[in-house]
């Protein structure tokens, strides 16, 4: 039994109410104060899709606010961030995407000790990359950055003309939320659940919000500045009437800016997108998603009495970055070889596929059919403990698709999971999961395909492990030492032939970016530097890791459910050494 002890704080009795997030500019050498404490949040009368829920819920904000406030800073600049945590949990701060001194990356026991309730730090954030990134917890990230711990950051370029003129800029983040009974689904002191698919929300937040308001001009061209920071759930992201440009990534500029219909975002990846409002109306924010398209908001697009500015003029030239052309060029030869490390994502799930036996009613001898027992005991000619004598099950069924089943035991074709015995426990049948598909075979899961199996999974009997293709090692025991200056090919392999398969964003912390060199093969289109890529179920991906920051550096799947059951390694990056005089 759970009781309230192990349980995290909901009450919001004398609490103060949330802020609305705010921009701050700083300058290098600036001091910033990031403090973490408790807040009243009201969702006000949006669906929370629990009966009987109510809309003020107890959460944790960055200065009061969900999301913290978008630290917007020039390229090159470094800041002393002093950081109190009056939170419900020890934390740390982790700068997402920053290639910043490893001291400071905000790793618990790592990098930092925690930082207790009560508690302080002070560190040192750089920004040498100009681009989009964000800021959350690296310690019990499923349940700290789930009650509202994110913020963003604006790295502006140093360059001139580095990204296309725009008359705006907005920075969204992308979220959902688990609400039942009028409270932010509970939460296990000792440790994640949800584990098997990652806690999906029941509503979609943005900026913090049920739902998205903004304003435009016909004839603007506004930059939106987009990061996906739920825990697990995809995001792809289309607005229906205007015009979007995909022009960055997780970490600058694309190689070629690009005309697109929506952006997929797994949990941590961002987009920089220009769009142009081309006529008064509403414009409305979308997420699409194979089985439905969920309204997330919108623009009122008021009437322009100015004319074409020269944003919108210049809106339909796609531009190129010749640094990046010329990184095609040199990676040629890195697409064909042979990769210098092989990573497998590999599921394993005793909750549905084995672990402790079941009780029966009889057992039976694996030697003397004939001698059996309503006991557990021995057997009397062998000496052989008897096996639970288990009623052969008439079929077998997929958990996740209800009308796929076998005679024999075998794979969904829709899913590739096992299936299962048809007559096992509720809990954890088939019966309790609704009926979904995969959008087609896309190696995606888009909702909570099996949401009693999944509130039930724990890192007890869901088991997610990354594992070294040459060593056999896993998760934590993974050694890998590079030095600066490599240049090092990853395959990661993401099999069919598991227990779960299902898709994982990859993120790696600062030791350097990586390009995607290919896809199952098929070389990267359209290259952009990058620190998370998500990886399908039943793909292959090829990345390049330009190692180029010294220090122990983690990598991660970043789905907070995954990596905080033990989806997660450190490597050891060398400072190259000094030329002999």
């Amino acid at each position: 039994m759970t009781t309230d002890h192990d349980l995290f704080p909901t009450d919001t009795a004398g609490l103060p109410w949330v802020f609305r997030p705010q921009e701050i500019r700083l300058a290098d050498g600036d001091h910033f104060a990031l403090s973490i404490g408790p807040v009243r949040k009201d969702l006000g009368e949006k669906d929370l899709g629990s009966p009987g829920s109510a809309a003020e819920l107890r959460m944790l904000a960055y200065n009061g606010s969900i999301p913290g406030p978008t630290i917007r800073v020039p390229q090159g600049a470094e800041l002393t961030v002093d950081v109190r945590n009056d939170g419900d949990v020890e934390t740390t701060v982790h700068w997402h995407g920053l290639r910043l001194e490893n001291r400071y990356d905000g790793v618990p026991h790592e990098t930092q000790a925690p930082i207790p309730v009560g508690g302080g730090y002070s560190c040192r954030v750089q920004f040498p990359d100009p681009g989009f990134y964000w800021y959350h917890p690296h310690l019990r990230e499923d349940f700290a950055q789930e009650m509202g711990l994110y913020g963003t950051i604006v790295v502006d370029p140093a360059e001139p003309g580095y990204w296309p003129a725009a008359d705006r800029e907005l920075t969204i983040t992308l979220d959902d939320l688990l609400v039942e009974d009028g409270q932010v689904a509970a939460f296990s002191r000792s440790g994640p659940n949800f584990t098997a698919m990652g806690r999906f929300g029941n509503v979609l937040l943005i900026n913090g919000d049920a739902a998205f308001t903004a304003s435009a001009t016909a004839g603007e061209v506004v930059r939106l500045y987009l990061v996906n920071t739920a825990n697990t759930r995809l995001f792809n992201v289309a607005l229906s009437g205007a015009r979007m440009k995909l022009v960055g990534g997780d970490s600058g500029r694309y190689e070629r800016e690009t005309f697109i219909e929506d952006v997929l975002l797994a949990p941590s990846e961002r987009a920089v997108v220009d769009v142009l409002f081309d006529a008064p109306g509403e414009v409305r924010l979308e997420h699409r998603t194979p089985e439905r398209t969920y309204d997330l908001g919108g623009f009122a697009v008021g009437a322009t009495t100015s004319g074409t500015g020269a944003a919108a003029a210049s809106f339909a030239t796609l531009r190129t970055d010749p640094d990046l052309t010329a990184e095609r060029r040199m990676i040629e030869h890195d697409l064909h070889r042979e990769p210098d490390k092989i990573l497998g994502f590999v599921s394993k799930m005793p909750l549905l596929y084995g672990g402790d036996a079941p009780a029966a009613s009889s057992y039976v001898c694996p030697m003397h059919p004939a001698v059996t027992a309503i006991e557990p005991s021995t057997c009397p000619l062998c000496g052989m403990r008897l096996v639970a004598a288990l009623p052969a099950p008439v079929s077998y069924v997929c958990p996740m698709h209800p009308g796929v089943t076998a005679a024999e035991p075998s794979t969904c074709p829709q899913c590739g999971m096992k299936l299962v015995p048809s007559d096992v426990e509720p809990s954890t049948s088939h019966a309790a999961a609704e009926p979904h598909d995969h959008g087609g075979g896309d190696g995606l899961e888009w909702e909570d395909l099996m949401p009693e199996i999944n509130r039930a999974s724990d890192p007890g009997n869901m088991i997610w492990q990354l594992v070294d293709g040459e060593t056999g090692a896993v998760n934590g025991a993974i050694h890998w030492a590079f030095t600066v200056g490599d240049r090092v090919k990853i395959r990661l392999v993401n099999e069919m032939d598991q227990d779960h398969p299902m898709h994982h964003p990859w993120h790696v912390h600062g030791a350097g970016r990586f390009l995607v060199l290919s896809r199952d093969g098929a070389p990267e289109p359209n290259l952009v530097w990058k620190d998370t890529v998500l990886l399908r179920a039943g793909q292959t991906v090829d990345v390049l890791l330009d190692v180029s920051n010294p220090g122990l550096w983690m990598a991660h799947c970043h789905i907070a459910e995954h990596a905080e059951s033990g989806m997660m390694f450190s490597f050891d990056v060398a400072r190259r050494p000094e030329p002999v005089r």
